[in-house]
């Protein structure tokens, strides 16, 4: 007979939890600005959370425990290693510049505040029942309120908090509206049992539809899919840009993961109601985040708009999942989505590595223009800019261009060729924007004469490694490509 309570399932939330505890109490008795104790413990606790996770991958742990609260398998291992991977990514990118901005005068709570998020993370994507994922959902986004508002003095930074948080417990109401209509509907919060009560036609139709729109809007918000964006370019501006990194990488994987958990595994059975949902939100983020941003004259809300264009071609790949007729099609489009999230988060790192090394006292790197010259001042750093920028354009052969097509062949195998063309003509629209930043950076005359520093060795060597994997995974992508589909198939059931 399983154990109900497998706590060694839970071991990475676990240690998560232990250690960000320790860092908390040796922070409060630091005494040093710069904190970097507290960075080093921080950066320690993501190498053992990376060890733990690929040790339990490795010796294949998967399981349900905590009731079927709690779920480990394949596709929650990799999430939780990249995520560890994400926000050890931003740290290094980001300590300087909190520390030029008195971001941690009064102790670390940017260091305990990124490790609380992940572990609302964490526990969102081994969720196994709506209860642990509303759980996940409210750690992660609390934590991340308080991280926008950081810089107390910062106007900006207020402002966008403010938003973040009202709009956000706006979305935290709809799911958990949408999550009772379905508990009403079938009688439970297990995304097994939902499952398994829509398969024998059990579920109350009308009500269960109803939930299902409910929880697909509050999906869409984490997600920062139109119409729900709104509150995206206003808190990437406003954030101070590490935690605007915080809040645009390592979420996406969580909030990719109880997408996948809730739509496709637990509410499969009435893809028909939601899927026509998804292809509505996906046109939309490609129509209102391209076009939009080409009006963007600050660089950080630009990218905000990329984000949104970029969620919808990752919404693309899962409404092609489901296609009847046709074997192995579902765990070939979601892994191409999953291959779309993990492309993306991987390009978000690096363009927003760049502001930050670009940022430096009293002077914020956040309009286009602020890149003119930039090659004649660090032609390094414009060089990974400019990678970045082709891959989120989709021009080969880099990353960015294997994933949209990856995506586009799910999307026209599953019959959607017309939705495939609109996708490819708001793409051609979008690289415009972004090659107006490298014609900024390459050949606009520099507006002074300063010379761009390109940070320490820590920083200089994960940027290198950043702007590598850019190239070399679009490639040679395979061996990535294969692994998101294998975990797919191995992890979640349809």
């Amino acid at each position: 007979m399983q154990n109900p309570f497998d706590f060694a399932l839970a071991t990475p939330e676990i240690v998560l939890l232990v250690l960000t505890g320790a860092v908390l109490l040796i922070d409060a008795f630091g005494r040093e600005p710069q904190r970097r104790m507290t960075f080093m413990l921080t950066m320690a606790t993501l190498l053992v959370l990376v060890l733990v996770s690929w040790g339990q991958w490795g010796e294949d742990v998967q399981g349900r425990t905590f009731s079927g609260l709690y779920v480990t398998d394949s596709f929650a291992h990799f999430l939780k290693i990249l995520s560890c991977i994400a926000v050890a990514a931003t740290l290094i990118y980001g300590r300087a510049y909190a520390e030029k901005r008195d971001m941690m005068a009064n102790g670390g709570e940017l260091y305990s505040l990124a490790l609380l998020a992940l572990l609302g993370e964490f526990i969102m994507i081994s969720a196994g029942s709506m209860l642990t994922v509303y759980l996940g959902v409210e750690l992660m986004s609390f934590a991340l309120y308080a991280l926008v508002a950081l810089r107390r003095e910062h106007l900006p930074a207020t402002e966008a908090a403010m938003k973040y948080y009202v709009l956000g417990c706006l979305a935290s109401g709809i799911l958990l509206y949408g999550m009772s209509m379905i508990y009403g509907a079938t009688g439970h919060l297990g995304l097994e049992q939902i499952a398994q009560v829509i398969r024998d036609g059990g579920a109350d139709r009308l009500p269960l539809v109803f939930g299902v729109v409910f929880i697909v809007s509050g999906l869409a918000f984490k997600l920062t899919a139109a119409p729900f964006h709104m509150w995206t370019p206003d808190v990437y501006q406003g954030s101070p840009t590490t935690v605007t990194l915080l809040v645009g990488a390592a979420p996406k994987f969580a909030a990719f993961a109880i997408t996948l958990r809730l739509l496709m595994e637990a509410l499969h059975g009435i893809a028909v109601d939601w899927q026509p949902m998804l292809l509505i939100m996906a046109v939309l983020s490609l129509a209102v985040g391209n076009i939009v941003a080409i009006a963007q004259t600050n660089f950080k809300r630009m990218l905000a708009y990329s984000t949104i264009s970029q969620m919808g071609f990752v919404f693309l790949g899962l409404l092609s999942g489901v296609y009847e007729g046709q074997p192995g099609a579902s765990a070939q489009a979601y892994g191409a989505s999953l291959f779309y999230v993990v492309i993306y988060v991987l390009t978000t790192l690096s363009t927003f590595g760049l502001i930050l090394l670009f940022s430096r006292q009293g002077f914020e790197c956040e309009e286009i223009s602020d890149l003119k010259g930039l090659n004649r001042r660090n032609p390094l750093l414009a060089g990974v800019m400019m990678l970045s920028m082709f891959s989120l354009a989709g021009i080969p052969p880099l990353s960015g261009f294997y994933a949209k097509l990856a995506v586009l062949q799910a999307l026209v195998g599953a019959g959607h060729v017309a939705v495939a063309v609109i996708a490819v003509l708001f793409s051609l629209i979008g690289a415009f924007y972004y090659l107006r930043v490298v014609k900024v950076a390459y050949f606009d005359e520099p507006e002074d004469g300063v010379t761009l520093d390109s940070g320490t060795i820590a920083t200089r060597s994960v940027m290198s490694i950043n702007g590598l994997l850019v190239i070399g995974l679009g490639i040679l992508p395979g061996g990535l490509m294969t692994l998101c589909v294998q975990v797919i198939q191995r992890s979640l059931t349809f």
